[in-house]
C-alpha cells in the first residue's frame, strides 16, 4: 500500500483475460479479497469457461485494498477505500466510454472484493448486467446510513457466505440484501452453514449462471 499517497491504487496494474470488451457479449470485472491479487482472482475466468467474455481484475496497492475492517469507520480507511471505489469507477466509466452498455457489464468481488463491489454498486447505481459479492457487504459501522440515490432497474445480484464467518457478520449481508432489493435489484441470497472463508462450487456454480445468461441475453440483443 503506497502510504502518504492520496490516491494509492491509481497506479497499479490491472490485468485483463478473454477477448476485448469491444469484442465481447459482456465483460466481468473482478475485485481480489485482502492479501490476493488480480492474477489470482482473474483465474475465476477460467473456471467459469464462459466463451465470448472479456475480464478485468485491477489490483489493489499492498494486495490489500483498504487497512481496516469493512465495519470500521469510514474515515478509518481513507484515503484507501476512496481510492479502491475510484479505480473500479475509472475502469466502469473507460468500459461506458468505448461503447460498452452498462447492461453489459458484470462485477464479482470476494471477500474485501465483495464489499467494494456492494459499496461501489450501491454508491453508482444503474442497470448493470450482474453483481456477484461473495462473502462481504456494503461498508461502514452498524448504523451508517444507507440512503444511496438511485436505481439498479432490474439488475441481477447474487449474495453468498458462509455463516458464521470469521471477518463478515451475517446481518451485514442480510442489510446488503435488504438495501439493494429497496433500489430496484432482484437479489438472491445463499448462506451456507460452516463453509470456511472461501469461494465454493454451489458460489461458482450461480455466477456461472448469472454470467452465462447474460451472455446469451447479449448475443440475442445483436442478432
Amino acid at each position: 500500500m503506497r502510504y502518504g499517497s492520496d490516491d494509492p491504487h491509481a497506479a497499479e496494474r490491472v490485468s485483463f483475460a478473454g477477448p476485448k470488451p469491444e469484442a465481447a457479449k459482456a465483460t466481468l470485472i473482478l475485485l481480489h479479497g485482502r492479501g490476493d491479487s488480480a492474477d489470482g482472482i482473474l483465474s475465476l475466468h477460467e473456471a467459469l469457461g464462459i466463451d465470448d467474455l472479456a475480464a478485468i481484475a485491477p489490483q489493489a496497492a499492498g494486495h490489500t485494498w483498504y487497512p481496516q475492517s469493512f465495519l470500521a469507520p469510514l474515515e478509518a480507511n481513507q484515503p484507501y477505500l476512496d481510492s479502491a471505489l475510484r479505480k473500479i469507477e475509472s475502469i466502469v466509466n473507460d468500459l461506458l466510454a468505448r461503447g460498452i452498455a452498462s447492461e453489459r457489464i458484470a462485477l464479482l468481488g470476494f471477500s474485501q472484493g465483495a464489499c467494494l463491489t456492494s459499496e461501489f454498486v450501491a454508491r453508482h447505481p444503474r442497470q448493470y448486467g450482474a453483481v456477484m459479492a461473495l462473502t462481504g457487504g456494503l461498508i461502514g459501522p452498524p448504523g451508517t446510513a444507507r440512503d444511496y440515490a438511485g436505481s439498479l432497474a432490474g439488475t441481477r445480484v447474487f449474495l453468498g457466505t458462509s455463516d458464521p464467518d470469521l471477518h463478515v457478520p451475517f446481518e451485514r449481508v442480510r442489510e446488503t440484501e435488504a438495501v439493494m432489493s429497496r433500489m430496484g435489484a432482484k437479489v438472491e441470497l445463499r448462506r451456507y452453514p460452516g463453509m470456511p472463508h472461501t469461494i465454493n462450487q454451489d458460489e461458482l456454480d450461480a455466477c456461472g449462471e448469472l454470467l452465462r445468461d447474460l451472455v446469451s441475453q447479449s448475443h440475442k440483443g445483436k442478432s
